[in-house]
């Protein structure tokens, strides 16, 4: 059992940054795959970014302004958003799960193969707002 509490959400200005925290309990986070979603009023929840030992995959729309690092000795995950955009505005859920899908045998893993999976355990959200 994975008990998950994200923090780090408000309101911050178009361009600006913000660092959400998942911090786990009841089991050590280093042996799970992470995900973060999101999910805007009136649309369904994304996949943000997922983590593994398969590798780090992003959604299009935010590589290169967000990233993902562990802090083991807190057991927790961070989610790194930098140069944020009006429609970044979302509840943010952090999940986990004992891995992330097998790759395929050929051709690259994609985002949406390897992020936008089912994952067992998930957090209860945190409001991100931008104001453009």
């Amino acid at each position: 059992q994975v008990l998950l509490r994200e923090s780090g959400g408000g309101l911050v200005q178009s361009g600006g940054s913000l660092r959400l925290s998942c911090k786990a309990s009841g089991s050590n986070l280093d042996a799970y795959a992470i995900g973060w979603f999101r999910q805007a009023p009136g649309k369904e929840r994304e996949g943000v970014l997922c983590s593994g030992n398969e590798g780090t995959f992003y959604r299009d729309s935010v590589k290169g302004r967000f990233t993902i690092s562990r802090d083991s000795a807190r057991n927790t995950v961070h989610l790194q958003m930098t140069n944020l955009k009006a429609e970044d505005t979302a509840v943010y859920f952090c999940a986990a799960d004992p891995q992330l899908p097998t790759p395929p045998p050929f051709g690259s893993p994609t985002f949406s193969g390897m992020c936008e999976v089912s994952f067992e355990y998930w957090g209860q959200g945190t409001q991100v707002t931008v104001s453009s």
